[in-house]
C-alpha cells in the first residue's frame, strides 16, 4: 500500500510539473503575440495584501512559534471567478508565498485546506503532524480536487502529509472557503483592513479558550483573557 502511495506520489508530480511548464510555454508564446499582459504586479500585489493580513491578525492574536494557523484559499475568487470553476497555479503561488513571509515571520505552523471534494482535509508538513500527533490519510491534491493552493503548497512544503482533522489557532479564508470547521473554540472574527485578496472576499479568525462553569465558576478578569 506505502509503495503504491509513493508511485501515486511520484506520478501525480511528474504531471504537475509538465502541466506547470505546458502552462509556461502557452504563456510565453502568448506574452510575445502580445496576447496577454504579464500579471507579476497583480500577483505581487496578491502577496502583500495575503502578508498585510496576516500581520493584522497578528497583531491582535499574538500567536506564538509552533501555534497553527489554517489557510483556506479558492484561487478562482482571487481571479473574480467562481470557487471551483478557474484555479490557477500562479495565484495559488503567490498566496503560498505571502503566507510563507508571515510564517518565516512568526515561525507559526501552517495547515493549508482543500476544497470540498477532498473533504477540506489538510495539507502540513510532516514534523507538524507528528507534533499534534494528526492521523495521517493517503491522498494527493490535484487542482481539480483538491485545489490549486492546497496542490501548489503539497509541492513545495518539505515533508507534506495530509491529515482531516485539526484544531487551529487562528486562520485566514480568502474566498469565503469555510475553514471554521477546523477552528478551535471559541473562534473570534478579526477585522482587518484588507476587505479582499485580489477579489476574494476576506476573513480572518483567532480563537480564545471556552469560558466553562456556571454561577459559582470564577474567571480571569478580561485583561488578562487572552486568545491563542
Amino acid at each position: 500500500m506505502w509503495a503504491k502511495f509513493q508511485i501515486m506520489r511520484r506520478e501525480a508530480a511528474s504531471e504537475y510539473k509538465c502541466c506547470k511548464e505546458k502552462v509556461m510555454e502557452l504563456k510565453i508564446c502568448a506574452l510575445k503575440e502580445g496576447k496577454i499582459q504579464p500579471m507579476s504586479d497583480q500577483l505581487q500585489n496578491v502577496e502583500k495584501q495575503v502578508y498585510h493580513a496576516l500581520s493584522d491578525l497578528q497583531k491582535q492574536a499574538a500567536l506564538k512559534p509552533g501555534q497553527l494557523l489554517v489557510v483556506g484559499a479558492s484561487t478562482s475568487e482571487v481571479t473574480g471567478g467562481r470557487i471551483g470553476t478557474s484555479g490557477t497555479m500562479e495565484v495559488a503561488q503567490a498566496l503560498f508565498n505571502g503566507v510563507k513571509m508571515f510564517q518565516e515571520e512568526t515561525r507559526v505552523a501552517v495547515a493549508v485546506q482543500c476544497c470540498e471534494h477532498l473533504n477540506r482535509a489538510l495539507v502540513v508538513e510532516r514534523g507538524t503532524a507528528d507534533r499534534l500527533m494528526l492521523e495521517e490519510v493517503r491522498v494527493v491534491p490535484a487542482r481539480s480536487a483538491g485545489g490549486a493552493l492546497a496542490t501548489y503548497a503539497f509541492h513545495h512544503f518539505e515533508d507534506p502529509v495530509m491529515v482531516e482533522f485539526i484544531k487551529a489557532d487562528a486562520g485566514i479564508d480568502i474566498g469565503d472557503t469555510f475553514i471554521g470547521m477546523h477552528l478551535k473554540h471559541v473562534a473570534v472574527p478579526v477585522r482587518t483592513e484588507v476587505k479582499s485578496i485580489g477579489e476574494a472576499h476576506v476573513t480572518l479568525a483567532k480563537t480564545r479558550p471556552k469560558l466553562i462553569g456556571g454561577e459559582r465558576a470564577v474567571y480571569p478578569s478580561k485583561e488578562d483573557i487572552r486568545c491563542f
